[in-house]
């Protein structure tokens, strides 16, 4: 299921007041680098948006688009997820969800359950610190690569 063109714009709208209200200049290069983040499902990493922002923007640097990404991470505009390779992959969708991860092809796919919502956490995790956050990450093989496999 594609990003639709609404929740595309709902997210730059939400890049734009997180501008307006901090101290980030809303840049148009800080746009591009989001919006290949609004509308990609498929949690690229930072090459892949450099790669893909780059056909858009031929000027922009792989370090502007890392610094890009940190920023954007740090005003809780996207989210950095280690999920396979131990490359950060970036996800627009600031929404809680879970993750389901092909252990063949690395495709990440957004799920919602309100039932892993409301997983209790173990009373032992006190121990380690406050818990500020929990995502669910179920692992197996995409309906694609099982075709792939018969």
């Amino acid at each position: 299921m594609a990003v639709s063109k609404a929740e595309i714009e709902r997210r730059m709208e939400r890049l734009a007041q997180t501008c307006r209200g901090g101290r980030l200049k809303l840049t148009h290069q800080r746009m591009e680098v989001f919006r290949e983040l609004a509308g990609a499902e498929d949690h690229p990493d930072a090459e892949t948006i450099y790669q893909n922002v780059r056909r858009r923007v031929p000027a922009i640097s792989r370090d502007t688009v890392y610094r890009t990404l940190a920023t954007l991470e740090e005003q809780g505009l996207v989210h950095k997820a280690e999920i396979l390779s131990g490359r950060g992959r970036y996800d627009a969708n600031m929404e809680h969800h879970h993750h389901f991860i092909c252990t063949e092809c690395g495709r990440v796919h957004d799920f919602y359950s309100r039932t892993l919502d409301d997983l209790p956490i173990p009373r032992s995790v006190a121990s380690f610190g406050r818990v500020e956050s929990a995502q669910v990450q179920l692992r197996g093989i995409c309906a694609n690569c099982a075709k792939g496999k018969r």
